[in-house]
């Protein structure tokens, strides 16, 4: 064989390896074709690649094993069972730009799906490679190691700790200053993904000065950009008074509240959900969040949205009404009451609903003017229909019935409480009867109302356990009035006076 015929067959050798790889490559970019991949053996047939003399050999194998490795999780272990990730960290402090890529790639698709594959990459010593690509001259090559990063920081405290052990913190707030726009998202989600799990955790995010650069980035064009700056606020500011502190310090107010008219959803969603978190802490920050016209702002945001995009809104009337009478009445005048309602009535998810019930029961709890002001909106009767629904969550009905409870008990209103006469089950109808047995003896107008419109008949045909709390407020009711009225709207009354039209003797002269 002449040294021609020689070279024909290392060249058909490179070019079958090199058109394997590409359209291993292809195919694991489309989901069907993933089970018929995965028995075929391709990550066995693919290891080898790794170490192929050919760089683009090398590189589209690992692209490939990562686009295997992204789709399940057996896929996943199988890329750590074959001894891989060892030959790929030795590679990324080793090889080219495209490669650095495609390997971090590849860590990042093995360590997203369990924390025990996200374990296995910590374990054969990626963290140190993948923090000195953070600091490699491509973007490309710093956004891959971020990411990788950012997903095995993810799962849980301890893998988050040892991505900041390993000195990953001060290199990613580098990354969210330099000036490519997919970097910067990359970078701050895994700061959020970091600072998520524990106050520890945010503290040391919080150190490496990040507050201030995210607070300039809220306003930035990139709608992908700000969801990622909100969240990680967020993550921030949820777990402490002093982080949260921290974060409006930065001062985020009023900008923020101009997310809340942001055309993307999600940046409206991350915007409700990071005030929440500030709100939920102490009186004095969602007095803050009400003077900066925070709560008029998520009123408006929760009317021109639907669905999930809504409940961190719905949720943080409810925690700054829970906060005092005050708070709660500053969500009254801004017109809360009604578009909770709303979500109430409209919303098909139970927990949307639960929220929603959650909040109004906390903002009607405090005094009758309060209770009042969510009577009116005809909200009580769709709690009871709510708590009562065999169709509603347990969740739900809890929610339903603890705000029944709260509004019901300060509740003042009686042409709200009166058709719970009516409709209410026994652990719900004594409230509405103590409420009547408070307001009747002081409210001469109520008493002749209560009379002609049915509710004096009514609470004559409860049967109340003999010396319970019930009766009480029963006989508390009947003290109202004359005995004779009682005795009138009694049941069987009809039936005495007819005995004594029978037994009466006419007079005759």
């Amino acid at each position: 064989m002449s040294q021609r015929q020689v070279l024909q067959v290392f060249e058909q050798y490179q070019k079958a390896r090199t058109q394997f790889v590409q359209m291993v490559a292809e195919l694991a970019t489309r989901p069907q074709n993933i089970e018929t991949l995965q028995n075929a053996g391709s990550i066995l047939l693919l290891l080898p690649l790794l170490l192929d003399v050919v760089p683009t050999i090398q590189q589209t194998a690992a692209l490939a094993l990562g686009r295997l490795a992204n789709y399940n999780d057996d896929l996943a272990e199988a890329v750590v069972k074959g001894d891989i990730l060892p030959q790929l960290v030795y590679s990324l402090a080793e090889q080219n730009r495209f490669y650095k890529k495609a390997a971090a790639f590849v860590l990042r698709a093995v360590g997203k799906h369990s924390p025990q594959l996200a374990q296995a990459i910590v374990d054969c010593g990626a963290l140190d490679t993948l923090v000195i690509c953070l600091e490699d001259f491509d973007p490309g090559v710093k956004e891959a190691a971020a990411w990788a990063l950012g997903y095995i920081a993810r799962h849980n405290a301890e893998l988050s700790q040892a991505v900041v052990d390993a000195g990953a913190v001060p290199l990613l707030v580098l990354c969210i200053q330099e000036p490519e726009i997919a970097l910067k998202r990359i970078a701050v989600s895994a700061l959020s993904d970091i600072a998520k799990h524990s106050p520890e955790l945010a503290q040391t995010v919080v150190d490496a000065g990040v507050i201030a650069h995210l607070a300039q980035m809220i306003l930035n064009p990139d709608a992908k950009l700000k969801r990622q700056v909100l969240s990680a606020l967020s993550q921030i500011a949820k777990h402490s008074v002093d982080l949260a502190e921290m974060v409006v310090e930065a001062e985020i107010f009023p900008v923020v509240l101009t997310c809340l008219k942001d055309k993307d959803e999600y940046v409206k969603k991350n915007a409700s959900t990071l005030i929440r978190e500030i709100a939920k802490h102490t009186p004095e920050l969602s007095q803050l969040i009400v003077n900066a016209g925070g709560v008029a702002a998520v009123i408006d945001c929760i009317g021109s949205c639907k669905g999930n995009i809504r409940l961190p809104g719905i949720m943080l009337l409810g925690y700054v009404a829970a906060h005092s009478e005050n708070l709660a009445m500053a969500v009254i005048i801004s017109k809360g009451v009604p578009q909770l309602s709303l979500c109430l009535s409209e919303e098909p998810e139970d927990h949307i609903k639960a929220a929603a019930a959650w909040a109004l029961g906390h903002i009607g709890r405090h005094t009758p003017e309060h209770a009042r002001a969510v009577a009116v909106t005809n909200t009580l009767p769709v709690l009871l229909s709510l708590y009562m629904s065999t169709e509603s969550s347990e969740d739900l009905q809890v929610k339903s019935k603890k705000a029944i409870k709260n509004i019901l008990q300060k509740c003042t209103y009686l042409p709200a409480l009166e058709p719970f006469l009516y409709d209410a089950p026994p652990n719900i109808l004594k409230h509405v009867v103590g409420q009547f047995s408070k307001v009747l003896p002081h409210d001469s107008k109520a008493r002749r109302l209560f009379v002609t419109s049915g509710g004096l008949k009514k609470v004559q045909e409860i049967k109340a356990e003999p010396g319970s709390l019930l009766q009480e407020y029963i006989n508390s009711i009947n003290n109202c009035y004359p005995e004779e009225i009682v005795r009138y709207y009694s049941p069987g009354y009809s039936e005495t006076l007819l005995q004594r039209v029978d037994s009466y003797q006419p007079l005759t002269n």
